[in-house]
Formats: structure tokens, sequence, C-alpha cells
């Protein structure tokens, strides 16, 4: 097969890295290794910044009509004390909330609208394995699929699949590690009309609560690494830490039936140096892989993606094959961006989470939580840090 470009990777930055170049015109295929979306405990934070985007698009009041929750602000709970940790609300966009929508709807969304350009093509099933090179240069990859091997020959490769990105591997392109402060432990358990849990709960451990309408999506915060100490206490102690954070639970913890049901995400937390190779383009979590805090991964990526558009998209569109510096000119523009955050992440809001399994998050809060309290205005600084990011891109006309 023969492309424009390929895409690897069909999550929110390959999904929209490969609609914006094909609304330009451009040839694009999309290699996805999964048959669907459908895959729990994904990130489904859309932040104000994407939102902004779909509505650039004209697609938001179709968007919305997808099922979804809005948080207008985000609170924390330590020590039973409230503290509105980002406020949204004065944010000059057409959508000042976040939206909490399953990605696989996100996901589908943004297939559909792609479907729509001829030339666009989303092949499902598609695990990618090598780099075809040509002197020295990236011209394409092969890729498994359930009828054999396929090779896709492209102008440009843009790796987007994910924190274990293949296409990194394959590249040769090593990441730059940080510190994590924390795994993280998703599981459910059944929601009641009438059920008050806060977002963000401190104490034993740390505990986020994520309203999906009939069930609660929850994630426990530990210590990096700490996960076959948890297992080794049993399971009626991790009922029992659940619990002591979120009381009006208590009688459901029982739904947790076993370690199966608890879902295990390894925190990772780097970046690439260079995010690019000749013919070889690194975005999203393959260039720079987020904390879970804040949510803001997944639309870091998204901007990421619409960087790209706008600054190769023209040239693709024309014919012709990016060079280093057309390349560099993507990392360039998004680096910084990833780089505070992750600092953000890492740094500030280290305190946040338990450093071994007997700490009490509430006795080492935040400085900046402090501030928030006698300095509301500073909530309304970091909705906008939050919300829209370093650098909020938009869609080029």
């Amino acid at each position: 097969m023969r492309a424009q470009c390929c895409v690897v990777g069909g999550g929110p930055a390959g999904m929209m890295a490969g609609l914006l170049l094909a609304r330009q015109g451009v040839e694009v295929i999309v290699l996805e290794k999964h048959t669907d979306f459908l895959r729990d405990f994904r990130g489904d934070t859309v932040h104000p910044s994407t939102l902004q985007l779909i509505a650039e698009l004209g697609w938001i009041d179709e968007f919305l009509d997808l099922p979804h929750t809005k948080m207008p602000q985000v609170a924390v709970n330590m020590g039973g004390r409230d503290v509105t940790f980002a406020d949204f609300s004065r944010l000059n966009v057409r959508c000042p909330y976040i939206a909490f929508m399953p990605q696989w709807d996100v996901l589908d969304f943004l297939a559909g609208k792609a479907a729509a350009y001829p030339s666009f093509r989303l092949l499902r099933s598609a695990q990618a394995t090598e780099l075809l090179t040509d002197q020295g240069r990236v011209s394409g990859v092969l890729a498994d699929t359930e009828d054999g091997p396929v090779q896709v020959r492209a102008g440009l490769v843009i790796g987007a699949d994910g924190r274990h990105s293949t296409v990194r591997a394959r590249a040769g392109l090593a990441p730059v590690s940080a510190s994590p402060p924390m795994d993280v432990l998703w599981f459910h358990l059944s929601r009641r009309p009438h059920d008050r849990v806060p977002f963000f709960q401190g104490g034993k451990g740390a505990l986020i609560s994520i309203d999906r309408g009939d069930y609660w999506q929850l994630a426990y915060a530990i210590p990096a690494a700490a996960f076959e100490e948890l297992k080794s206490a049993g399971l009626p102690a991790f009922r029992n830490r659940v619990a002591e954070l979120a009381p009006a639970l208590r009688d459901r913890v029982d739904e947790i039936h076993g370690w199966e049901a608890v879902h295990h995400l390894s925190v990772r937390v780097d970046r690439l140096p260079r995010w690019h190779r000749p013919g070889l383009l690194c975005i999203g979590d393959a260039a720079h892989a987020m904390s879970p805090a804040g949510g803001v991964g997944i639309n870091l990526a998204v901007q990421d993606a619409v960087a790209t558009a706008n600054l190769l998209g023209p040239l693709l569109a024309r014919g012709g094959e990016p060079e280093d510096a057309d390349l560099a000119r993507v990392q360039s523009r998004r680096e910084r961006a990833a780089r505070i955050t992750q600092a953000f992440q890492v740094g500030i809001l280290r305190d946040l989470y338990p450093k071994d399994l007997g700490d009490d998050t509430t006795r080492h809060v935040p400085p900046i939580f402090t501030a928030f309290r006698t300095l509301p205005p500073l909530r309304h600084l970091l909705g906008r840090f939050i919300g829209m990011g370093v650098r909020p891109e938009h869609i080029a006309a």
C-alpha cells in the first residue's frame, strides 16, 4: 500500500492527526492494532482545549450528544477539607469544563468524521512490527494483519502508538525518564443516584472517583512499584483502604471480587530528546509519556496532532516529503509544553500521592493548596493551565 502519510496508532493523537491531514487532502493510512476502540480504563477526560478544537471543526453539538458528564471545577478533599484545585468557569471557550466521556466514543466519533474524506483509510487489527527504510530514511511500515503481513510505503510515518511505542523503539529513539510519583489501580463500583463522593480524596493513599452514570470508575494511587506489596496484604485489606477513603461506597467494596477486577497501570513519565529521524515523527505519548495527574495526557497528544497537521499538512498535500527541519519545527513548537507539564506533574503534585503504603497523604499537602485557600484567583490560573495547556493549538483555516 502507498500513502503520503502512515500514522501508527489509532489513539487520540493518531486519529486526530489522520483526520486533520485527510481534511487537507493528504492520503493517510492509520494503523490500529486492535479490532475496535473498546478498552476499559483508558483516559477519558476531554479538556476545554480539545472541546474547543472540535468546536472549531463545527462538530461540537454533535459531539456533546455523546454520553458524558461535565466537571467545571476540580475539587480535592484533604483531611476532610475541600479545596477547589482548578476552576474552568472563566475560560473564554465554547465549553468551559472537562467532559468525562468514554475514550472509545471519542475515537469512534473521530474515525467516523475521518471516514468522510476519500483520502483517509483506517486499517484495524494492523500491528506495526518494523520500519521500512530507504537510504537511511524511514519510508514506511511493515505490519501484521489478519490477512497476513502488509507493507505501507509513505513519505512520512507518524508514531502515535503510545508510551510503549514500537515505532519509537524500532527507530532507535531512546526516551529520558523522570521519576513517576505513583502507580494507579483502576476498578469499578456500582453507583446509586444520591451518591456523594469527592473527585479526589486524600488519606491512606489517594482515590480519584469518576462518575460514569450507573457506576463509579475509581483510581487508587499507590507508590510506584508497590502493587505486589499491596496484593500480599490481601484483598480485604485493599477493600478497607477504599472504604476509608470513600465511606459512601463502603457497602459496595465487596464488588471488588478479585484482583482480576483491578487494572494495574504502571505510570511512566518520559520524553524523547529528539522526536524525529528522517521520514519519521513521534507525537503524543510516544514522544512524551505523561502521568495521569490532571488527565492532561490525551489533550497534549491532541495538541501535538493539530500542530503536526498545521505545519506538515500543506507540504504533504503538495506531494512533498518533510525534511528533518520540517519535523524539528513540530518538536520545537510542542516540546516546551510537554516539559512544563511533566515538571508540574512530577514536582508540584508529588506530595498529593502516597510515599509508601502506610503514608497518610493529608500530612503532606502540597504548599500550592495553601495558596489556593488564601488566593482564590489562583484557581482560575490553574484552570487555564490544566484546561488549555501551555500552548493551545487551533485548527488551521
